[in-house]
């Protein structure tokens, strides 16, 4: 399977390092299985920096890793509390990181505006399932794939 990454960057060898903490997933490398989500994803980056281009990568997935046992594979289907729970947990400064041992996890882009909600979740302003709504991607359902080791990185090759 196709993946891509969107970035301002051509990414030959993904660094575990470079990535940002406190993402939906947490400190990792992302990748969709859709193309024009990874170039608006390379828009919005490019456009943070001056003269930047965005630039999508090309990886395969060997998706065998989805289902052999290799791997610790966590998966979300669709919006859902565990799936909200999940996000809150690996976008919150308070929570030491890393916060779960997956090395790919698979589910919906959460939308950026999660500390907001996070305040007003905590504060008991506004209920789990209120959150779980708030949370969903306002463009509707994306999925996306994070990979969290090198283990899971080998899964990956570049294409271009």
């Amino acid at each position: 399977m196709r993946l891509y990454h969107g970035s301002d960057i051509l990414v030959y060898n993904p660094n575990l390092e470079k990535g940002k903490p406190f993402k939906d997933f947490g400190k990792g490398f992302y990748l969709s299985s859709d193309l024009q989500q990874a170039m608006a994803m390379a828009s919005q980056k490019a456009a943070l920096s001056i003269n930047a281009k965005p630039i999508v990568t090309t990886f395969e997935f060997n998706e065998n890793v989805l289902s052999d046992g290799s791997l610790k594979i966590k998966k979300f289907e669709t919006y859902s509390e565990e799936w909200a729970k999940f996000v809150l947990k690996n976008r919150d400064r308070k929570t030491a990181q890393p916060c779960h041992n997956f090395d790919i996890v698979y589910g919906p882009i959460a939308d950026d505006k999660v500390v907001r909600q996070m305040r007003r979740f905590e504060m008991g302003d506004i209920s789990l399932k209120e959150l779980m709504r708030e949370l969903k991607y306002p463009k509707g359902i994306t999925f996306q794939y994070f990979f969290g080791t090198e283990k899971a990185l080998k899964a990956l090759t570049f294409i271009c």
